[in-house]
């Protein structure tokens, strides 16, 4: 497997191995990432420690996998044999396929955030020939879909790990990936004004996560001034964009420490609190228990 970590705490590729015990399954994850471009920067970022076959990617180039690509923020552009151009934006999820030579990259101006997962097997070959997915149609308008960016972040913590039987359940996330984005309708952002704002905030909470944004922050990603921003998330949550940016963080830090088992301290890191001690006493007040206990 090869790795590296960029200068953000979450930009990341790995190239991983499977076995032929892991392709029994008929899908194998073959590399992951997630990057933020900043605008004006050389993409892809740090590519001469990407694997020689994936360093053209703006210019051109062919690869052995299906490659998805789902960008959240940002702007940019798609040329794939047979097809014109395709724009890309913010919510655009691009499917390129094995052996057919295509070319993608930012907007110069405006840089964008995207998650990735190439992968490979029979599953995903008969998709192609069931015509479920083509060539022909490489782009999917998810919009920004908080569901679809959790499957990425399950799989990214997947990969990342690498513990035993990832690749199974590695698998299994990219077929919930492909069939949730083959389910859902084209993604119009759907309801009125109100309505979007509270759903783009609630993804970008999601986004940020494992680390902090200040409310402030979101409000100038919307466009709003605070107190609008305040007044319509309590009025359709019920609880102020704080409240419910701590509520996402708490219920997570149930999983990792349930699930993933992590120590309070991990937990407490992983999530973006500098202070375990701090962590503790904040999930007493929103569980009733310790995180010691809740483990």
């Amino acid at each position: 497997m090869m790795d590296y970590y960029g200068m953000e705490e979450r930009d990341f590729a790995t190239y991983l191995t499977y076995s032929d015990e892991d392709e029994k399954w008929q899908l194998v994850c073959v590399d992951a990432g997630f990057a933020a471009v900043p605008p004006h920067s050389p993409y892809p970022p740090m590519g001469g420690d990407h694997p020689e076959a994936y360093r053209a990617v703006a210019t051109g180039r062919t690869v052995k996998e299906y490659q998805l690509v789902y960008i959240t923020q940002g702007k940019g552009r798609l040329k794939a044999s047979g097809i014109d151009d395709i724009v890309l934006g913010e919510g655009s999820v691009i499917l390129v396929f094995p052996g057919l030579r295509h070319a993608y990259s930012p907007d110069v101006e405006t840089g964008w955030t995207e998650r990735w997962v190439g992968f490979k097997g029979a599953w995903a070959d008969n998709l192609r020939k069931s015509g479920l997915i083509s060539p022909a149609l490489p782009l999917f308008n998810a919009g920004l879909d908080q569901k679809l960016l959790e499957l990425f972040e399950e799989l990214f913590e997947e990969v990342r790990e690498q513990r035993p039987r990832y690749q199974m359940r590695s698998a299994a996330l990219i077929m919930g990936i492909l069939a949730h984005l083959l389910a859902k309708p084209e993604a119009g952002e759907g309801g009125g004004g109100e309505a979007l704002l509270v759903r783009r905030s609630k993804f970008i909470m999601a986004e940020h996560i494992y680390g902090n944004i200040s409310m402030e922050a979101i409000g100038e990603k919307l466009g709003v001034s605070q107190i609008r921003f305040y007044e319509v998330f309590k009025a359709y949550t019920g609880m102020t964009p704080y409240q419910y940016f701590i509520q996402l963080k708490i219920n997570r830090a149930k999983e990792l420490l349930a699930v993933d088992r992590c120590t309070v301290k991990e937990a407490a890191f992983r999530l973006g609190f500098e202070d375990p001690f701090y962590f503790s006493r904040l999930f007493k007040k929103k569980t009733g228990v310790t995180p010691s206990r809740w483990r």
